[in-house]
């Protein structure tokens, strides 16, 4: 059983308070805040310019290098690793907001599901240096003193979906078709961890939802990624509840029921099991 450090930190940030922000130097002090794992509600596209960073993407560890894309839609959970000291990430985001209000965003990540199991794509030079200009463009409006108006911020985010699905529907077969069948079926179990951890932590839901046995899913997710389904599914649920327990008013009750636990006794005895801590006592920074 895996157990999940509770050192206290800020809780990476998973919303934006505007509606869009671009920023052409991400620092360290922001790829910090990510060492703890997080779910987004915000849209994010990162480029990365200099360096390498390691990092987990929708229970993905990757590595990456300059000139590669990084697309991270409403719902994915990130955890950001270790990076040299020369990285350098440009990125443009939009808040929860301004996704509500553009119906592309839904088209888009319906359209195509590369970036769930592909998170990040090599772009050529020229490519790199014309998604750079673009975000260099609007990290100075957004950092400027007047505010971008919505729609605006919408268009914006209507050509970023336009350009990633652009980029997913040209990459070369082998990137597309590079996994194995195990690790597709990984992928498949992946999504719907992310989709149904609050309601089903047991493996028995997973496989049949995959057609498989438990004992396949089990022995095929240890192969793959040298976790337990059970481990995964955890690590998940536990970073939701603490997302709850630092950000949020809701009494542990609350957080526990919706997350699936019939009472807090079973959620606390559960939350404990992975963190060594309570519920409240974690609320609490102890």
């Amino acid at each position: 059983m895996m157990t999940y450090s509770t050192t206290k930190m800020e809780f990476p940030e998973v919303d934006l308070p505007v509606d869009m922000i671009a920023w052409t130097d991400v620092n360290d002090e922001i790829l910090n805040l990510y060492r703890q794992s997080c779910r987004l509600e915000a849209c994010i596209f990162a480029l990365c310019l200099e360096g390498n960073l390691k990092a987990s993407i929708n229970l993905h560890d990757i590595e990456v290098g300059p000139n590669e894309l990084i697309t991270l839609f409403p719902g994915t959970i990130i955890q950001f690793y270790e990076h040299t000291e020369n990285v350098k990430i440009a990125f443009i985001a939009y808040s929860s907001h301004c996704i509500h209000y553009n119906n592309g965003l839904k088209q888009g990540a319906e359209a195509f599901s590369f970036p769930f199991s592909i998170p990040t794509v090599r772009l050529d030079e020229l490519t790199s240096s014309y998604l750079h200009d673009y975000i260099a463009l609007y990290a100075r409006i957004t950092t400027g003193p007047k505010t971008l108006p919505i729609d605006l911020a919408q268009a914006s985010l209507q050509n970023m979906l336009l350009t990633v699905n652009h980029i997913y529907s040209t990459i070369s077969a082998s990137q597309t078709h590079r996994f194995s069948k195990q690790q597709l079926l990984c992928n498949r179990f992946f999504k719907l961890v992310i989709d149904h951890f609050a309601t089903h932590r047991q493996s028995a839901f997973y496989a049949e939802q995959l057609g498989v046995t438990p004992q396949y899913l089990s022995t095929v997710v240890k192969e793959v990624t040298g976790k337990n389904v059970l481990d995964i599914i955890a690590h998940v649920v536990i970073m939701d509840a603490r997302r709850k327990l630092r950000s949020t008013q809701m009494t542990i009750q609350e957080i526990g029921y919706s997350l699936g636990f019939p009472n807090p006794s079973f959620f606390g005895k559960y939350f404990k099991r992975y963190t060594d801590t309570t519920p409240q006592k974690y609320r609490n920074g102890e």
